[in-house]
């Protein structure tokens, strides 16, 4: 029995055709990128290349896929990749276990991907590979702050010059525009208010300075509305 039946009684042969030869690099396998990438997979996408190096800990255990006592230590790239191999043994992964550095955004994206989920949480690797799609005309949808919002039916697609009430969204729309990136970019954001006593501050380690507390479905939702929104590209492409 093919596993991908009822996904080809959806979209159609052509639609499955589509997905088999497409291409989709995710970078930051957290909360956001690791439901992305799995939901990318179970559709019957037939290339993939995940990015990230970080290793998980107790604090991923509230949102993000992998993450279980089991894999506390292990690369998150790593412990994703041979998920989806478990889902479709026949997917071609490419997996690097990398922080996003300035110089390296340039080089990881390439025209040979249909699609780019950006899913760090970071707001200088983000910006670097946003500019780094948009100077090589391939498609980016980034995920903005999924953190001190509860409500998931104010999760939207759009633009990223439409975005509101987002202070991640803020920040980045004001970085790409010295970058000369006013819009083009599709953005996964929620107009909920932030809670503000959610907040807490680092000591800046990986280019971020704070975080906002999270609850188990909102990054995943996030992901879900990234994924959803490539693989309907893919299909009607």
């Amino acid at each position: 029995m093919n596993w991908l039946e009822r996904t080809e009684l959806l979209v159609q042969k052509e639609g499955l055709e589509k997905l088999k030869n497409a291409n989709i690099l995710i970078v930051g396998l957290g909360g956001v990128g690791s439901y992305a990438a799995e939901f990318i997979a179970r559709a019957g996408v037939g290339k993939m290349t995940i990015v990230d190096g970080d290793v998980f800990d107790e604090t991923n255990k509230n949102r993000q896929l992998p993450a279980l006592d089991s894999t506390i230590g292990k690369s998150k790239a790593k412990v994703l990749a041979a998920r989806l191999k478990d889902i479709n043994k026949e997917i071609e992964l490419v997996v690097l276990e990398k922080f996003l550095s300035p110089d390296s955004a340039y080089d990881v994206v390439s025209k040979e991907f249909d699609y780019v989920l950006d899913c760090i949480d970071s707001i200088t690797p983000k910006v670097n590979l946003i500019v780094a799609a948009r100077r090589k005309k391939v498609k980016i949808i980034s995920s903005m702050g999924a953190g001190g919002k509860l409500d998931a039916t104010k999760i939207k697609v759009k633009d990223i010059s439409q975005t509101k009430n987002c202070k991640m969204a803020k920040v980045l729309r004001k970085r790409l525009k010295e970058r000369k990136v006013n819009k083009g970019v599709k953005a996964v954001y929620s107009d909920e208010i932030q809670i503000s006593k959610s907040i807490k501050m680092t000591d800046g380690t990986n280019f971020k300075k704070s975080f906002y507390g999270t609850i188990s479905y909102m990054p995943a939702a996030f992901g879900l509305q990234a994924a959803a929104h490539v693989i309907n590209f893919i299909i009607k492409k």
